[in-house]
Formats: C-alpha cells, structure tokens, sequence
C-alpha cells in the first residue's frame, strides 16, 4: 500500500468536509440565531415559546433545545446542497438563505412534522404561530449562512 492511498483512505473528501461544516452551522444557527429570534418574540408577546428550553422531548427523551439544534444541522446539510443555487455574493446570497430557512424549514414543518406529532398543521393557521415559525426559521438561515461563511474562510486560511 502506498501512503497515498494510505492519506486517500484517512483524508475525507471535500464534500464530506462541506457536509459536517453545514451540520456544524445548522446546529449551532439553532444554538444562537433560533433561540434568540425566539426569545425576542416571546418577550415582545407573539408566543408563548420559550428559548432554550431543556424539557426532554420524546422519543430519547433528550432537551428539546438539543433536538432543535440536531435537526437544525440535519438541514444545514441540505442548506450546503442547495445553496449553490443562490446568488454568490452581495444581498441575493443573505436573501436567498433567509428565504430557505423561512419557506423550507417551516413547510416541512407545518405539513410533514407537524402531522406526524398530532398537531395542527400550519400552526392551526394561527397569525403568530405561523409568523413565528417563519420568523424563527428565517434567522436560522442567516445565521447558517454567516456560519458557513465564518467556517469556510477559517478552513481556507489553514
């Protein structure tokens, strides 16, 4: 075995790096850009939804904030998929992500996750509810985006 091969086999390719660094985005955009535009709308009374909630959610049982955030970086690998669609650079590449967060996150969540739990789809086709989702989604990602943008400069200057 040469140690090419050797480094091939220990060495993940590109994509699998832009994979975790969308995973690692995601999860955190959850963490920091979710919550916080979750906290703002509860403070000003749009929903009764608290941030950074620890309440163990079903079926692991884990805190409802850490499950948020895995599937938030769930998305942000199918943030890195897509985005090569957007605009590169300037406003269309903020507005894009934005609109990613806040269309596709709470589509699949209003029709796809909300049924599956019992809930009401649409958040019951309530103002705020729908509002926020699409508001919390939305800053998800942006933040996603500056994440991204953040980790990929980091891995182009080692």
């Amino acid at each position: 075995m040469t140690e090419t091969n050797f480094d091939a086999r220990r060495t993940p390719s590109a994509t699998v790096w832009r994979f975790a660094r969308g995973f690692m985005a995601g999860f955190v955009a959850v963490l920091i850009f979710h919550q916080a535009m979750l906290g703002i709308l509860h403070l000003i009374g749009v929903t009764p939804g608290i941030p950074w909630a620890f309440r163990p959610v079903p079926p692991f049982g884990v805190p409802q904030v850490l499950s948020l955030a895995f599937w938030g970086g769930v998305w942000g690998i199918v943030f890195v998929s897509v985005e090569k669609a957007f605009p590169r650079d300037g406003a269309g590449y903020w507005i894009a992500a934005g609109l990613f967060g806040a269309i596709a996150l709470t589509l699949v969540a209003w029709f796809v996750v909300a049924p599956l739990k019992g809930a009401p789809v649409a958040g019951g086709w309530q103002p705020a509810s729908m509002a926020t989702a699409l508001l919390v989604n939305g800053a998800w990602g942006l933040g996603t985006a500056l994440l991204l943008r953040l980790l990929e400069r980091r891995s182009s200057l080692t």
